[in-house]
Protein backbone atom coordinates (compact mmCIF):
# COMPACT_ATOMS: atom_id res chain seq x y z
CA UNK A 1 0.00 0.00 0.00
CA UNK A 2 1.22 3.34 -0.71
CA UNK A 3 2.10 5.76 1.81
CA UNK A 4 -1.24 7.64 3.15
CA UNK A 5 -0.45 11.61 3.42
CA UNK A 6 -3.95 12.88 3.85
CA UNK A 7 -7.28 11.91 4.45
CA UNK A 8 -8.16 11.47 0.75
CA UNK A 9 -5.72 8.50 0.81
CA UNK A 10 -7.51 6.42 3.79
CA UNK A 11 -8.72 2.81 3.53
CA UNK A 12 -12.16 2.41 3.38
CA UNK A 13 -12.49 -0.80 4.50
CA UNK A 14 -13.68 -0.43 8.68
CA UNK A 15 -12.38 -3.05 11.32
CA UNK A 16 -14.46 -0.93 13.49
CA UNK A 17 -18.02 -1.37 12.25
CA UNK A 18 -20.86 0.65 13.39
CA UNK A 19 -23.93 -0.73 15.79
CA UNK A 20 -21.47 -0.08 19.14
CA UNK A 21 -22.53 1.53 21.70
CA UNK A 22 -21.00 4.83 21.83
CA UNK A 23 -22.51 7.90 22.87
CA UNK A 24 -23.23 10.64 20.22
CA UNK A 25 -20.08 12.43 19.30
CA UNK A 26 -18.21 10.35 21.09
CA UNK A 27 -14.10 11.24 20.46
CA UNK A 28 -12.79 7.51 21.73
CA UNK A 29 -15.24 6.17 18.62
CA UNK A 30 -14.02 8.53 16.32
CA UNK A 31 -10.30 7.54 16.86
CA UNK A 32 -11.18 4.02 16.88
CA UNK A 33 -12.94 3.75 13.92
CA UNK A 34 -9.82 5.39 11.98
CA UNK A 35 -7.00 4.13 13.74
CA UNK A 36 -8.69 0.67 13.34
CA UNK A 37 -8.56 1.39 9.14
CA UNK A 38 -4.99 2.11 8.87
CA UNK A 39 -4.36 -0.35 11.05
CA UNK A 40 -5.99 -3.07 8.91
CA UNK A 41 -6.97 -6.42 9.03
CA UNK A 42 -3.75 -7.95 9.83
CA UNK A 43 -3.77 -6.33 13.74
CA UNK A 44 -4.49 -7.72 16.49
CA UNK A 45 -6.72 -5.52 19.35
CA UNK A 46 -6.56 -6.02 23.27
CA UNK A 47 -8.74 -3.67 25.08
CA UNK A 48 -8.81 -3.77 29.50
CA UNK A 49 -11.54 -2.59 31.18
CA UNK A 50 -13.15 1.28 29.54
CA UNK A 51 -15.91 2.72 27.82
CA UNK A 52 -14.14 1.18 24.65
CA UNK A 53 -14.60 -2.76 25.89
CA UNK A 54 -18.43 -1.60 27.02
CA UNK A 55 -19.01 -0.16 23.51
CA UNK A 56 -17.29 -3.07 21.67
CA UNK A 57 -18.05 -6.42 23.01
CA UNK A 58 -21.54 -6.49 23.65
CA UNK A 59 -21.78 -10.17 24.01
CA UNK A 60 -22.09 -12.31 21.82
CA UNK A 61 -20.95 -10.04 19.53
CA UNK A 62 -17.81 -7.30 19.13
CA UNK A 63 -17.53 -4.12 16.71
CA UNK A 64 -13.88 -5.33 15.66
CA UNK A 65 -13.62 -7.42 12.39
CA UNK A 66 -10.40 -8.62 13.68
CA UNK A 67 -9.32 -10.98 16.89
CA UNK A 68 -10.30 -9.21 19.62
CA UNK A 69 -9.37 -9.86 23.66
CA UNK A 70 -10.41 -8.31 26.99
CA UNK A 71 -9.69 -9.14 30.54
CA UNK A 72 -8.40 -6.71 33.42
CA UNK A 73 -8.06 -3.20 33.63
CA UNK A 74 -4.26 -3.17 34.49
CA UNK A 75 -3.40 -5.14 31.72
CA UNK A 76 -2.85 -3.69 28.37
CA UNK A 77 1.34 -3.51 28.57
CA UNK A 78 1.39 -7.17 29.82
CA UNK A 79 -1.08 -8.75 28.10
CA UNK A 80 -0.25 -7.37 24.58
CA UNK A 81 3.39 -8.53 25.40
CA UNK A 82 2.20 -11.65 26.35
CA UNK A 83 0.71 -11.97 22.89
CA UNK A 84 2.84 -11.26 20.77
CA UNK A 85 5.05 -13.64 22.32
CA UNK A 86 3.05 -16.01 21.23
CA UNK A 87 3.13 -15.45 17.57
CA UNK A 88 7.00 -15.27 17.41
CA UNK A 89 6.57 -18.94 19.26
CA UNK A 90 4.10 -19.67 16.59
CA UNK A 91 5.74 -18.04 13.86
CA UNK A 92 2.97 -15.75 13.24
CA UNK A 93 3.61 -12.29 13.11
CA UNK A 94 0.72 -9.02 13.23
CA UNK A 95 0.31 -5.61 14.43
CA UNK A 96 -0.62 -6.20 18.17
CA UNK A 97 -2.16 -2.87 19.57
CA UNK A 98 -3.62 -2.06 22.97
CA UNK A 99 -6.00 0.41 23.19
CA UNK A 100 -6.15 1.87 26.52
CA UNK A 101 -7.95 4.80 28.40
CA UNK A 102 -6.17 7.64 30.38
CA UNK A 103 -7.20 5.49 33.99
CA UNK A 104 -5.67 2.42 32.60
CA UNK A 105 -2.58 3.82 31.08
CA UNK A 106 -1.55 6.82 33.43
CA UNK A 107 -2.82 5.15 37.13
CA UNK A 108 -3.71 1.33 37.32
CA UNK A 109 -1.85 0.36 34.46
CA UNK A 110 1.42 2.36 34.34
CA UNK A 111 3.38 -0.33 35.77
CA UNK A 112 2.29 -3.10 32.96
CA UNK A 113 3.16 -0.39 30.47
CA UNK A 114 6.80 0.46 32.02
CA UNK A 115 7.01 -2.86 31.82
CA UNK A 116 6.44 -3.24 28.18
CA UNK A 117 8.30 0.42 27.13
CA UNK A 118 11.34 -0.61 28.95
CA UNK A 119 11.74 -4.21 27.30
CA UNK A 120 11.05 -2.92 23.78
CA UNK A 121 8.00 -5.31 23.20
CA UNK A 122 7.12 -5.28 19.45
CA UNK A 123 4.11 -3.66 20.33
CA UNK A 124 1.84 -0.90 19.78
CA UNK A 125 0.01 0.88 22.49
CA UNK A 126 -2.83 3.51 22.19
CA UNK A 127 -3.76 5.46 25.04
CA UNK A 128 -7.47 7.22 24.15
CA UNK A 129 -7.47 9.74 26.50
CA UNK A 130 -10.74 10.91 27.69
CA UNK A 131 -9.47 12.93 31.15
CA UNK A 132 -11.51 10.77 33.28
CA UNK A 133 -12.85 7.26 34.43
CA UNK A 134 -15.96 7.85 32.25
CA UNK A 135 -17.30 3.82 31.97
CA UNK A 136 -17.31 4.09 36.00
CA UNK A 137 -18.62 7.18 36.45
CA UNK A 138 -16.56 10.09 35.43
CA UNK A 139 -14.30 10.13 38.20
CA UNK A 140 -11.04 12.17 38.20
CA UNK A 141 -7.87 10.19 37.21
CA UNK A 142 -4.19 11.60 36.78
CA UNK A 143 -5.16 12.73 33.11
CA UNK A 144 -7.85 15.24 34.75
CA UNK A 145 -7.16 18.63 33.94
CA UNK A 146 -6.88 21.23 36.76
CA UNK A 147 -10.24 22.24 37.59
CA UNK A 148 -12.34 20.00 36.30
CA UNK A 149 -15.39 19.08 38.01
CA UNK A 150 -15.78 15.42 37.70
CA UNK A 151 -17.06 12.91 41.08
CA UNK A 152 -14.86 12.80 42.51
CA UNK A 153 -13.38 16.18 42.53
CA UNK A 154 -17.02 18.00 43.08
CA UNK A 155 -17.74 21.39 43.31
CA UNK A 156 -18.13 22.97 46.90
CA UNK A 157 -17.82 25.86 49.08
CA UNK A 158 -14.14 24.44 49.86
CA UNK A 159 -12.95 23.11 46.66
CA UNK A 160 -13.78 23.61 43.14
CA UNK A 161 -12.91 21.05 40.71
CA UNK A 162 -9.61 19.00 40.32
CA UNK A 163 -6.13 20.89 42.18
CA UNK A 164 -3.81 18.94 40.34
CA UNK A 165 -2.39 20.12 36.99
CA UNK A 166 -2.54 16.84 34.39
CA UNK A 167 0.20 14.18 34.45
CA UNK A 168 2.85 14.55 31.79
CA UNK A 169 2.65 10.70 30.33
CA UNK A 170 4.35 11.46 27.48
CA UNK A 171 7.28 12.63 29.58
CA UNK A 172 6.97 9.14 31.46
CA UNK A 173 6.91 7.38 27.98
CA UNK A 174 10.25 9.47 26.66
CA UNK A 175 12.20 8.68 29.79
CA UNK A 176 12.13 5.04 28.55
CA UNK A 177 13.63 5.73 24.87
CA UNK A 178 10.87 3.98 22.83
CA UNK A 179 11.53 4.15 18.88
CA UNK A 180 8.33 6.50 18.52
CA UNK A 181 5.86 7.87 21.06
CA UNK A 182 3.29 10.83 19.62
CA UNK A 183 0.51 12.59 20.73
CA UNK A 184 -2.67 13.32 18.41
CA UNK A 185 -5.86 14.75 17.87
CA UNK A 186 -8.68 13.86 16.00
CA UNK A 187 -9.52 17.67 14.60
CA UNK A 188 -5.79 17.28 13.02
CA UNK A 189 -6.61 14.67 10.80
CA UNK A 190 -3.25 14.58 8.32
CA UNK A 191 -1.23 14.57 11.20
CA UNK A 192 -3.09 12.01 13.04
CA UNK A 193 -3.18 9.83 9.53
CA UNK A 194 0.81 10.32 9.21
CA UNK A 195 1.41 9.28 13.04
CA UNK A 196 -0.50 6.03 12.74
CA UNK A 197 0.83 4.80 9.94
CA UNK A 198 4.27 5.41 11.73
CA UNK A 199 4.00 3.77 14.05
CA UNK A 200 2.27 0.68 12.38
CA UNK A 201 5.64 0.28 10.21
CA UNK A 202 8.00 0.49 13.08
CA UNK A 203 9.03 -2.15 15.48
CA UNK A 204 9.77 -1.88 19.04
CA UNK A 205 7.75 -0.56 21.68
CA UNK A 206 5.33 2.10 20.28
CA UNK A 207 3.24 4.68 21.69
CA UNK A 208 -0.20 7.05 21.00
CA UNK A 209 -1.43 9.43 22.95
CA UNK A 210 -4.69 10.42 21.73
CA UNK A 211 -7.33 13.15 23.08
CA UNK A 212 -10.87 11.76 23.26
CA UNK A 213 -13.30 14.49 24.03
CA UNK A 214 -16.19 12.96 26.19
CA UNK A 215 -19.62 13.83 25.95
CA UNK A 216 -21.37 13.00 29.42
CA UNK A 217 -18.08 13.12 31.34
CA UNK A 218 -17.62 17.27 29.63
CA UNK A 219 -20.84 17.89 29.48
CA UNK A 220 -20.41 19.22 26.15
CA UNK A 221 -22.52 19.50 23.02
CA UNK A 222 -21.83 16.39 20.57
CA UNK A 223 -21.80 17.96 17.79
CA UNK A 224 -18.78 20.07 18.91
CA UNK A 225 -16.28 17.22 20.02
CA UNK A 226 -13.70 18.06 16.92
CA UNK A 227 -13.93 21.94 17.72
CA UNK A 228 -13.29 21.10 21.62
CA UNK A 229 -10.73 18.82 20.09
CA UNK A 230 -9.21 21.43 17.95
CA UNK A 231 -9.43 24.26 20.20
CA UNK A 232 -8.01 22.21 23.15
CA UNK A 233 -4.53 22.36 20.37
CA UNK A 234 -4.67 26.18 19.93
CA UNK A 235 -4.74 26.93 23.70
CA UNK A 236 -2.20 25.21 24.36
CA UNK A 237 -3.93 22.74 26.55
CA UNK A 238 -3.27 19.72 24.10
CA UNK A 239 0.39 19.90 21.93
CA UNK A 240 0.93 18.18 19.00
CA UNK A 241 4.50 16.13 18.75
CA UNK A 242 6.36 12.72 18.01
CA UNK A 243 9.62 11.75 19.35
CA UNK A 244 11.43 9.58 17.26
CA UNK A 245 14.19 7.20 17.80
CA UNK A 246 15.03 10.10 20.68
CA UNK A 247 14.73 12.96 18.56
CA UNK A 248 11.25 15.22 19.24
CA UNK A 249 9.63 16.96 16.50
CA UNK A 250 6.35 19.86 16.58
CA UNK A 251 4.27 18.52 14.25
CA UNK A 252 1.96 21.40 14.44
CA UNK A 253 2.45 25.12 15.94
CA UNK A 254 -0.79 27.11 16.04
CA UNK A 255 0.18 30.47 14.89
CA UNK A 256 -0.99 32.37 18.05
CA UNK A 257 -1.96 30.73 21.55
CA UNK A 258 -5.63 31.47 22.44
CA UNK A 259 -7.07 32.19 25.51
CA UNK A 260 -7.95 29.33 27.47
CA UNK A 261 -11.16 30.25 28.11
CA UNK A 262 -12.18 30.18 24.74
CA UNK A 263 -11.37 25.79 25.59
CA UNK A 264 -13.19 25.74 28.49
CA UNK A 265 -16.51 27.54 27.84
CA UNK A 266 -16.99 25.00 25.29
CA UNK A 267 -17.48 22.34 27.97
CA UNK A 268 -19.35 22.25 31.33
CA UNK A 269 -17.20 20.58 33.37
CA UNK A 270 -15.11 24.00 34.00
CA UNK A 271 -18.21 25.95 34.24
CA UNK A 272 -17.86 26.99 37.78
CA UNK A 273 -14.18 28.18 37.92
CA UNK A 274 -13.77 31.88 38.88
CA UNK A 275 -11.04 33.77 37.66
CA UNK A 276 -8.61 33.13 39.85
CA UNK A 277 -8.39 29.57 39.07
CA UNK A 278 -8.45 30.09 35.24
CA UNK A 279 -5.84 32.23 35.82
CA UNK A 280 -3.31 29.64 37.47
CA UNK A 281 -4.36 27.66 34.25
CA UNK A 282 -3.45 30.54 32.30
CA UNK A 283 0.11 30.59 33.76
CA UNK A 284 0.75 26.64 33.98
CA UNK A 285 0.00 26.56 30.07
CA UNK A 286 1.63 29.92 29.23
CA UNK A 287 4.91 27.89 30.89
CA UNK A 288 3.86 24.53 28.83
CA UNK A 289 3.60 26.25 25.47
CA UNK A 290 6.55 28.52 26.02
CA UNK A 291 8.86 25.05 27.03
CA UNK A 292 7.18 23.05 23.36
CA UNK A 293 7.40 25.74 20.98
CA UNK A 294 10.25 28.24 22.46
CA UNK A 295 9.81 31.74 23.59
CA UNK A 296 11.33 33.29 20.66
CA UNK A 297 7.90 34.91 20.02
CA UNK A 298 5.93 36.41 22.88
CA UNK A 299 2.26 35.19 23.25
CA UNK A 300 0.06 38.10 23.63
CA UNK A 301 -2.32 36.23 26.13
CA UNK A 302 0.50 35.64 28.39
CA UNK A 303 2.22 38.68 28.01
CA UNK A 304 -1.43 40.59 29.24
CA UNK A 305 -1.08 37.79 32.39
CA UNK A 306 2.01 38.51 33.08
CA UNK A 307 0.72 42.34 33.07
CA UNK A 308 -1.92 41.64 34.95
CA UNK A 309 -0.41 39.54 37.48
CA UNK A 310 2.32 42.13 38.21
CA UNK A 311 -0.17 45.34 39.45
CA UNK A 312 -2.85 42.95 41.09
CA UNK A 313 -3.44 43.92 44.60
CA UNK A 314 -3.60 41.45 47.71
CA UNK A 315 -7.48 42.56 48.33
CA UNK A 316 -8.52 41.97 44.51
CA UNK A 317 -10.93 38.81 44.47
CA UNK A 318 -10.88 38.47 40.64
CA UNK A 319 -8.39 38.90 37.73
CA UNK A 320 -10.09 39.45 34.54
CA UNK A 321 -7.51 39.11 32.16
CA UNK A 322 -9.08 37.80 29.36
Amino acid sequence: MSEMRTIKDMPVNDMFVSGHGACAGCGMAVAVKNIMRILGADTTVYVPASCLVVISAMYPTSNFRTPYLFTAFENTGAVTTGIRAAQRRRGLSSTVVGLAGDGGTFDIGLQALSGAAERNEDILYVCLDNEGYMNTGIQRSGATPFGAWTTTTPVGTKVEGKREFKKDIMAIIAAHDPPYAASLSIAHFNDFIKKVEKAKAKKGFRFLHVMTPCVPGWRSDPSMTVEIARMAVETGMWTLYEIEDGEARTTYKPQTMLPVTDYLKLQGRFRHMENGDVAKLQEWLCAKWYLHYGNDMEQPVCATFEKMKRVRHPHEEQLHFI
